[in-house]
């Protein structure tokens, strides 16, 4: 089987790890397997842990990842799961660990799981196939103003009123079965001004649904908040994120380990009992480059943070 995805920001990822060959590696988002086979590639006697709530990315990651026998652990879990993970894994402290929070490509790319705007699809949108809720339950049953809130917080989707009360009003007279359904929904709730924006109209809804559907924003919030512990000190951790609302939470769990004393700047000494246990590797985001981009238009959002450990 030959692949020839390239994961976004490959590069700077592998050298914001700062991988050592008997180190122990955790890649929480494994999808095709692109970053991990890397990782793995530099390990002698070291370890890999790959995570995935995407069975099917599992499967297929597994089979490229073969030739490396026992370096590689999969574990098909959440990667807001990471601490209890390792936990049972028996593993005290992880040398690198690398989060990529988008959607992978062949979740993408498959129109059976109903992530894209541009195929018509049955409402899906999990990454895990096994989870309850799906985007049919949130289009066909959340209430309006919980809908509106969503498109509002989630998808920033300026039209969030409008396309909310367009989608109960259309529900009313059956379901919204499909995402080419919902599509149609959209345009029509959309002033005209609006649709002939370069901006595909129901992006920023399905950005939305696909958030709500996977509790991103919340997984992001566990992880950012237990995965710091699980690294050995001078571990790194590295996050790439595709919209703004992932970045802040990232850049804010990194700056409240990193600079959360609240003494007055007058004090001669910390009393609040802060105690940093990360430090920024890089002040700003890495972005992509115009080489990556012209390979790879989707890294065009992607923003790598990268810190790590010290002693507290």
């Amino acid at each position: 089987m030959e692949f020839t995805h390239q994961p976004v920001l490959l590069h700077e990822c592998i050298e914001g790890l700062n991988i050592r060959p008997d180190g122990i590696y955790v890649d929480g988002t494994l999808g095709r397997g692109g970053h991990s086979e890397e990782i793995v590639k530099r390990l002698t006697t070291g370890r890999l842990i790959a995570i995935d709530q995407d069975q099917q990315a599992i499967d297929e990651a597994g089979v490229r990842l073969a030739p490396y026998g026992d370096r590689v652990t999969l574990v098909k879990d959440n990667f807001r799961n990471v601490a209890r993970i390792l936990d049972n894994l028996g593993i005290p402290g992880a040398d690198g660990m690398l989060f990529d929070l988008g959607v992978s490509s062949p979740q993408l790319d498959d129109a059976s799981r109903g992530f894209s705007y541009m195929n018509d699809a049955p409402l899906d949108m999990r990454m895990d196939k096994s989870a309850p809720l799906t985007a049919w339950d949130v289009v066909n049953i959340w209430p309006e103003e919980e809908l509106k809130r969503i498109l509002r917080d989630y998808g920033e989707e300026r039209f969030a009123g409008r396309i909310a009360g367009q989608i109960v009003r259309t529900r009313t007279e059956k379901p919204i079965e499909t995402t080419g359904e919902l599509v149609e929904v959209i345009r029509r709730a959309m002033p005209a001004a609006a649709l002939r924006e370069k901006q595909h109209p129901a992006k920023r809804t399905f950005q939305a649904i696909r958030i709500a559907v996977n509790d991103e924003l919340g997984a992001v919030e566990d992880m950012i908040r237990t995965a710091p512990d699980k690294l050995s000190p001078g571990g790194r951790l590295c996050v790439i994120s595709f919209h703004s609302l992932e970045d802040r939470i990232v850049k804010n769990g990194i700056a409240a380990r990193e600079n959360g004393c609240i003494c007055p700047r007058e004090a001669p000494v910390c009393t609040c009992g802060f105690v940093q246990t990360l430090r920024s590797v890089t002040r700003k985001p890495i972005v992509s480059g115009e080489a990556e981009l012209s390979q790879n238009p989707r890294a065009r959002s992607a923003k790598l943070r990268i810190a790590e450990r010290v002693s507290g």
